[in-house]
């Protein structure tokens, strides 16, 4: 596959800087792509606390095993990533992948194997060539530098079209602390955790229970409420890591309320992070804001508007720019959550088009066709059968979407 046009929603890669304790590096090891980088490694500084979301797909690959088994020591000096091979579905040879890579990256920061966190990107079934990993990790280990934000955001990709990063700036007590991180992900992307790939760094004093519920809270509202095509990854992957080298105060209370313009911030950066995603997805020219309110709880809103989001139906009436509520409708309908359909409203755009289980004959059709032609659509349905409700994010279905995945296995 030839390489792809950058999404037409794309945003620019932000001006990050650096950020006390961490340092980074990438290189081209050839472990798939040729003329590209594809392998990065991240050193934190000692006493960094770090926190992890995982895929819950039935099926994940040899390095979400490997996160998963070291993170209850909540302590991490390294982050080892590579593109282009997920080393997902290839038994003991990808376990012992994982752990040779591991113990390479390991030697070269001087730690602890059990302190370095590895995730893979790309094909499914395909060896993990290690060894190309443990051979090039010396030369990797002394690009390291504080400010190599821009390419190792670039080397993660795989059908990604342009590098995705955000930055906050915010304070704990009175000492100003900087959040940090870049994300992966355009295809195979449906909640639980929806990310593919996202590192966030910050220079915060916070210990790793701390971190871990600030994290597992607030994917809730972000990378857990997007989809590209209803598909969870094998190798979903979102950590967070605090080096603890500002000068603000230790915290070890989760309810503490020094933490909550932190918490704010992360849940900004994340939402960011998560939303670029969606600006590209694989094919997609469009993204879907969905609001579902007046539903019997939270929970049932979510439902209803993860069905709307991952309809086909509706995702292509959008890519043809027709504002065909019917679909809507149905894609409620099929959610099997409580609903009544004389009493369901449903705008496009702020417009209501359908109000009390029928079309409203007056609305304002030309005004409802132009907002169809807008690179961002809204979607708003109201149930009024409760107080329940939930935002999601989804793209449009295109044939680019065909295209990109009927030819994954040759690129």
């Amino acid at each position: 596959m030839s390489k792809l046009p950058v999404s037409p929603l794309a945003r620019p890669f932000p001006v990050l800087s650096s950020v006390p304790g961490v340092r980074l590096a990438s290189i081209e090891a050839g472990i798939r792509y040729v003329g590209r980088t594809d392998l990065v490694l991240m050193e934190f500084s000692p006493s960094t606390t770090v926190a992890g979301v995982f895929t819950q797909n039935k099926c994940p690959g040899a390095p979400i095993d490997w996160c998963r088994s070291i993170l209850k020591q909540g302590k991490a000096r390294g982050l080892l990533v590579n593109a282009g091979i997920a080393n997902v579905f290839t038994g003991q040879a990808g376990l012992d992948a994982v752990k040779y890579s591991a113990e390479a990256a390991a030697k070269a920061i001087g730690c602890s194997t059990e302190e370095i966190f590895v995730a893979s990107t790309g094909v499914i079934g395909e060896p993990l060539p290690y060894q190309k990993i443990v051979d090039n990790m010396p030369r990797l280990y002394q690009k390291l530098s504080e400010n190599n934000w821009t390419e190792t955001a670039q080397a993660i990709l795989t059908t990604d079209t342009f590098p995705k990063g955000a930055v906050r700036y915010t304070h704990i007590g009175n000492v100003p602390v900087t959040l940090q991180g870049i994300a992966k992900g355009s295809g195979m992307i449906a909640p639980d955790m929806a990310t593919m790939l996202s590192f966030v760094t910050t220079d915060a004093l916070l210990s790793a229970e701390v971190l871990q519920n600030l994290l597992s809270e607030k994917v809730k509202t972000t990378f857990n409420c997007i989809t590209v095509d209803s598909d969870t990854s094998t190798s979903d992957t979102l950590l967070l890591f605090a080096t603890g080298k500002s000068n603000s105060p230790m915290v070890t209370d989760c309810h503490n309320p020094i933490l909550r313009d932190f918490a704010n911030a992360l849940e900004s950066l994340l939402k960011e992070l998560a939303l670029l995603v969606i600006r590209d997805g694989e094919g997609a020219n469009k993204l879907i804001n969905i609001e579902v309110k007046g539903a019997v709880t939270a929970k049932s809103a979510y439902n209803i508007a993860m069905s709307i989001g991952n309809s086909p139906l509706v995702k292509t009436a959008i890519t043809g720019e027709d504002p065909n509520w019917g679909r809507i409708v149905m894609a409620v309908g099929k959610a099997g959550e409580p609903a009544d359909r004389d009493r369901l409203s449903v705008a496009i755009g702020g417009i209501w088009v359908a109000q009390n289980g029928g079309v409203l004959r007056d609305y304002d059709v030309n005004a409802v066709t132009q907002h169809m032609k807008k690179d961002e659509i809204k979607i708003t349905v109201d149930l009024a059968l409760g107080n329940g409700s939930a935002t999601i994010w989804s793209s449009n279905l295109t044939h680019g979407y065909i295209d990109i995945n009927g030819s994954y296995l040759r690129t």
